[in-house]
């Protein structure tokens, strides 16, 4: 590799003993010095001096929570999007459909992706709907949470389904008519892998499909993530990513414990700074946009929960659980001994409750409490106070979920729960003044991969509607900047290579256009923009990534397509 000196208007470490530069030099992909242009050429004196053009060079951004071969795969084409940031009306998405229906051959399956009942204002279809619409057009709409599925009569009699509809699989469900006959609904992960598997299979090249979904991160600035639904058959496939020219990602896995391997070794060719795994991840409730989140209090009977087929009388509660304590027991006991880190889905506050218990127990018997062992929290979007204080004493991390606040913060705070709930959801300062290591992320697919956005709603509590709900939930952009670089960083295990500029890790840069500590807080969005990133001392090229995907032989990754949603 070249050697080379980089410069930029201003260097942002996050290395707190020396927090500004003016160049850093990077050998072998790795970074040999921080600091003047005169002392990085110094430690590099044959090195090209390459100015980045960019008025800051920070850091890449750190994903810890993602799905990028299964988001590419579910939302990328073939698939079209009807995301609300992409279609934010329902009359918006009807538009995309009949775009879609002109202009494909009639024969072709069409899938849409991104369907929200909340934000679109509208009821999740059924096959009676989207029958008037598609006709006998083949026809699959996934819901933006990847908790819902949605499909119409087209599909049931390619599937059979129409004459003999299949029983609900294990941990999911199918919506019925009186009659027992499916009505084109379909919630949680295994039924949504039912409707769309033998769908994607024969839609396109699911490989290429997750390359675009890296391109896409790596343009919002990632060059670190992770995937908290891995399963051991996305492997082969990630290992074709990694060894692409060009590859803009490192990918940190989480095995579902749905799997029979969770517990197992994995090892992966690319080595272990491109692909590692790092621990096992579960859910204990579901999502807030469909009404199966454990939480003590009720969602409000609104025009907004009634239209989303929120029903308050049995939404949320305990009964939104996805597992017992003993179940969750049982997990635990499996993974600990092997050293893995646990990652615990958790939105309600009685979702926290029983992850914490459940934590605190298996750390106490396996002899792990006071280690740093990192487990971890996700979302966390009903935490309270207490809920972070517990956790920071466990020494368990917490990844938030900034983009609930920013995409739902109207409707949560007097249209989906009172005040005195939805307000305060995704409590960023409560989290940050526990003392807890507090992370950001996106959740790919659920919201764009925009880590920008995170960090100003941390720091502006400002939603995108331009409202300000709870503003003393607000953290300082130190703050948030740490929780989308180094200490995500930390939550993944991979802070001795990346989330800061130091010397000895790797020389991962993000390209910015302006310092974002010379910027208002409230025009961070719109000012503060992602040009390029590096990886290993390169600049990424993603066209040549994309080509190198699209130009292979993917025909041993078309059982990618086997899974194709879930979240969380």
């Amino acid at each position: 590799m070249t050697d080379r000196v980089l410069t930029a208007g201003t260097v942002i470490t996050m290395d707190p003993d020396a927090p500004r530069a003016q160049a850093v030099a990077v050998s072998d992909g790795r970074i040999v010095a921080v600091g003047s242009l005169e002392e990085c050429r110094s430690a590099l004196p044959d090195a090209e001096v390459v100015d980045t053009g960019a008025a800051a060079l920070g850091p890449g951004f750190v994903e810890p929570h993602s799905h990028p071969l299964m988001s590419g795969i579910a939302t990328q084409a073939p698939a079209r999007s009807i995301a609300p940031w992409d279609a934010p009306t329902w009359a918006d998405v009807e538009k995309v459909f009949a775009e879609a229906i002109a202009g494909s051959d009639g024969d072709t399956p069409l899938w849409f992706a991104g369907f929200d009942a909340l934000l679109h204002g509208h009821p999740s279809p059924k096959a009676d709907e989207l029958d008037a619409i598609f006709g006998d057009r083949i026809t699959v709409v996934t819901d933006n949470s990847g908790h819902g599925v949605y499909f119409n009569t087209a599909l049931m009699k390619r599937y059979g389904w129409d004459t003999n509809p299949p029983a609900d699989p294990v941990a999911a469900h199918y919506g019925r008519t009186a009659a027992g006959a499916l009505n084109g609904q379909g919630f949680e992960l295994p039924a949504l892998t039912e409707v769309t598997g033998p769908l994607m299979a024969q839609m396109g090249d699911p490989l290429l499909s997750a390359a675009r979904y890296y391109a896409l991160m790596s343009r919002g600035g990632y060059t670190s993530t992770s995937d908290m639904t891995y399963d051991p058959k996305f492997a082969a496939g990630y290992e074709t990513l990694a060894a692409a020219p060009s590859c803009p990602l490192r990918v940190s896995m989480w095995e579902m414990s749905i799997t029979d391997t969770y517990w197992r070794p994995t090892s992966f060719a690319a080595g272990e700074d491109w692909l590692t795994k790092a621990g096992v991840k579960l859910w204990t409730d579901g999502s807030p946009w469909v009404g199966n989140i454990a939480i003590s209090f009720p969602y409000l009977d609104t025009e907004v929960t009634r239209t989303a087929g929120i029903d308050p009388a049995v939404a949320g509660g305990a009964r939104s659980m996805n597992y017992t304590r003993e179940q969750l027991d049982a997990i635990l006991d499996r993974a600990a001994p092997a050293g893995w880190q646990m990652a615990f889905h958790a939105n309600g506050d009685l979702a926290l409750d029983l992850a914490l218990d459940a934590y605190e127990g298996a750390l106490d018997r396996h002899g792990l409490l006071g280690t740093d062992h990192r487990w971890r929290l996700e979302h966390c979007g009903a935490g309270t106070r207490a809920h972070f204080d517990r956790a920071a004493r466990l020494g368990v991390h917490v990844s938030m979920a900034p983009f609930q606040y920013y995409y739902w913060g109207e409707l949560l705070d007097g249209a989906m729960f009172a005040p005195e709930f939805g307000a305060r959801w995704a409590a960023f300062a409560d989290a940050v003044d526990s003392g807890a290591c507090v992370s950001l992320h996106n959740d790919g697919s659920v919201s764009p991969p925009t880590p920008v956005v995170n960090i100003a709603t941390a720091v502006t509590r400002r939603t995108r509607g331009g409202t300000v709900h709870a503003a003393d939930q607000a953290i300082s952009l130190d703050a948030a900047w740490r929780a989308q670089t180094i200490n995500a960083a930390r939550t993944l295990r991979r802070d001795h290579l990346v989330g800061s500029i130091e010397v000895g890790k790797l020389a991962d840069f993000v390209e910015l256009t302006a310092d974002p500590w010379t910027v208002e807080p409230a025009e961070l969005i719109d000012t503060v923009r992602v040009t390029g990133t590096w990886l290993g001392g390169q600049r990424i090229d993603l066209d040549a990534f994309l080509a190198a995907v699209g130009g292979g032989d993917n025909s041993a990754h078309a059982h990618l397509a086997e899974r194709t949603a879930g979240c969380c």
